[in-house]
């Protein structure tokens, strides 16, 4: 009874020892693969974590349209004021031309280059600067004393360029050369005007005008 006995116990130890021994080379598996999630759990929380900081918050992302839409805003002001600025030069210039010589100065470039055809026959480039100007549209006024200009056409403007169609009409004086009709006689022709545009001042100019019609009613010729 003994023997067997211990026979049992020594089957039963010897089953149990292999599964003992399993037992412990899962757990060295499994532990592991414990720490690999841990690692891989502890990755994720960073990335999330780094995730949320350099996600803007609410409060920044409407700091940051406002900035936009700030941006957008001056630019558009900008773009205004710098459409603006052609059409009152193209104004001051009328008005120069209807005898208001006080923004002669801040308007035409001490270099402007003048191209018309003179009605005297003189050169048109000998025209320099503001004084310039004046001279010549004061000796064209002589002659047409209540001369008035006006835009028939819109202004056109194109980068540095203007362009404006006026019709003008005024009262004959006498003294033109060659004019058979009598002072007094009212005149109305028409032209254009092309302007080139720097730093705020007209630098070049270019004149149509019909004069063809002018030396018409004036009976010239």
């Amino acid at each position: 009874m003994s023997d067997h006995t211990n026979t049992n116990a020594a089957k039963t130890a010897v089953t149990a020892a292999p599964r003992s021994t399993a037992g412990r080379r899962r757990a060295r598996l499994l532990i592991p693969a414990a720490f690999a999630v841990l690692a891989l759990t502890a990755t994720a929380s960073v990335t999330a974590v780094a995730a949320a900081n350099n996600s803007p918050t609410a409060q920044q992302q409407t700091t940051i349209q406002h900035t936009a839409n700030a941006q957008q805003h001056q630019g558009n002001a900008t773009n205004a004021k710098n459409a603006k600025k052609p059409k009152a030069m193209l104004d001051a210039w009328l008005r120069l031309w209807n005898g208001d010589y006080d923004k002669a100065q801040s308007i035409v470039s001490p270099d402007i280059r003048v191209h018309a055809a003179m009605m005297d026959g003189s050169d048109s480039s000998s025209i320099r600067g503001a004084e310039g100007m004046v001279a010549w549209i004061s000796q064209t006024r002589a002659a047409f004393p209540d001369m008035r200009f006006s835009e028939e056409v819109r202004p056109l403007v194109d980068g540095t360029y203007a362009s404006v169609r006026w019709t003008v009409t005024g009262t004959y004086a006498g003294g033109f050369p060659g004019a058979k009709a009598e002072p007094g006689t009212v005149v109305t022709f028409t032209g254009t005007d092309t302007l080139r545009m720097k730093d705020g001042k007209f630098v070049e100019y270019w004149l149509n005008s019909d004069m063809l019609d002018l030396l018409t009613q004036l009976q010239v010729g």
